[in-house]
């Protein structure tokens, strides 16, 4: 299985359409009010208005029709770039109690979770405008944790420090890529004993994203995220 944005390019067309529209009844409105023109004020201010609650509708109406997923470790969720696509997938999941060795020893408050989380440039999504073996920086990604109660809870930095130190250093979700590279990043939470049914979210944090018709960020959407129960998860040594 894997998750899709779907007609990404084309919400984003109709944001920027509709941003365009109301920036230039804006300009028409400010005009009119400078030289007298009342009546064309308000004819173009309601029809700013309507723009508006249109686009308004249309984006609280997918927010409310949409359905949260859940992906299973090595299921794939995408993200949209301008003109190509990466895949993220969970390949790994341990638990531990502690993480590190001699010195570097770290107990967990509750239970580490280790989440290996590959980072595809999925070479069969590139347009045919982009140069051939252009790299590419992934936008910043938000990674948090969430349990059954909707609590969430970002990376230890104490448990990935410990993970990754002193053999090196982990690759970050920023990392640029050529079509067809991957990598993993590593990825270490601390989690409550109480925390039941954990699920990864990986997000575009981006704030326009907030105003995208059918975005997961978007106002009152469901999320897409990735399942991290026990039951599948291996055990880490620590």
């Amino acid at each position: 299985m894997a998750y899709v944005p779907q007609a990404a390019h084309l919400v984003a067309l109709v944001f920027l359409s509709t941003g365009f529209l109301l920036a230039v009844l804006g300009a028409v409105l400010l005009h009119a009010l400078a030289t007298g023109h009342r009546e064309r004020a308000g004819n173009v201010l309601k029809l700013g208005i309507a723009c508006a609650a249109i686009y308004g509708a249309a984006l609280l109406g997918f927010s409310l029709l949409s359905k949260e997923q859940v992906l299973a470790v090595g299921e794939t969720k995408y993200f949209c770039e301008l003109d190509c696509h990466l895949a993220y997938s969970v390949e790994s999941i341990m638990t531990a109690p502690a993480l590190g060795a001699g010195d570097h020893v770290v107990k967990a408050g509750g239970t580490f979770y280790v989440v290996k989380l590959k980072t595809l440039f999925d070479a069969e999504t590139t347009s045919s405008r982009r140069p051939q073996g252009a790299s590419l920086s992934p936008n910043l990604r938000s990674a948090v944790v969430v349990d059954e109660q909707g609590r969430r809870f970002t990376p230890s930095l104490a448990g990935t420090r410990a993970l990754t130190e002193p053999a090196g250093q982990n690759v970050p979700l920023t990392q640029a890529l050529i079509p067809g590279e991957s990598y993993q990043t590593t990825l270490v939470f601390d989690l409550p004993a109480d925390a039941k049914h954990p699920r990864l979210l990986l997000t575009d944090p981006f704030p326009v994203n907030w105003f995208l018709i059918g975005h997961e960020n978007s106002f009152l959407h469901k999320k897409v995220l990735f399942s991290l129960e026990p039951h599948s998860a291996g055990k880490a040594t620590g």
